[in-house]
């Protein structure tokens, strides 16, 4: 008995609710698969509702049809569809629509969508690994900037901060801090 070392034990393997032995994989809710042709079809819907000047049904649409349980390619082509209807409402339209769906039926869900698709949209238009180049400064830090300036980027950042400010002023602060622990990625 002399010969254990009782600090090398591992108490929480030997505890059943300890956290070491909580499964995970109960945390991410079950998604179903969304095939890629399916995200195609529902934007192109999405974009005949813009077209057809109903920039708010076409918000709606893709607000409450979010792909979960898309891959890469879906997921991307979802996001391309919202931050183009985003990029077509004027900033005067903005509130007004973000009211009228924030006190409808599920209107607290689909605000959270927005801010996922929103924060999905700045990490995106920030930076895209294919087009970045790295200039070293004398002061000895990098400066990276896209090609040409990245000036497509900026503006898809300022409709999106736009966006989102006038979102944390309809939905308040709760909305970021949902975004943030929900486990379904955009």
């Amino acid at each position: 008995m002399a010969a254990v070392n009782w600090r090398t034990i591992n108490i929480d393997a030997l505890d059943p609710d300890s956290p070491a032995n909580f499964d995970l994989t109960s945390l991410t809710p079950a998604v179903a698969p969304v095939s890629t042709s399916d995200v195609q079809s529902l934007a192109g819907q999405i974009r005949q509702l813009l077209r057809g000047g109903d920039s708010e049904g076409a918000l709606r649409g893709a607000l409450e049809n979010p792909p979960y349980g898309a891959d890469e390619r879906g997921k991307e082509v979802h996001l391309a569809t919202i931050i183009e209807i985003l990029q077509s409402i004027r900033q005067a339209e903005m509130s007004p629509i973000l009211s009228r769906i924030y006190q409808s039926q599920g209107g607290t869900e689909a605000l959270d969508v927005l801010m996922k698709y929103i924060y999905k949209g700045m990490a995106q238009s920030g930076s895209t690994p294919t087009a970045k180049h790295i200039t070293p400064q004398a002061t000895g830090f990098s400066q990276i900037h896209g090609r040409g300036g990245g000036e497509g980027g900026s503006q898809s950042m300022s409709v999106l901060l736009s966006w989102h400010e006038k979102l944390v002023e309809i939905a308040g602060q709760g909305c970021i801090l949902r975004v943030m622990t929900d486990r379904r990625t955009v």
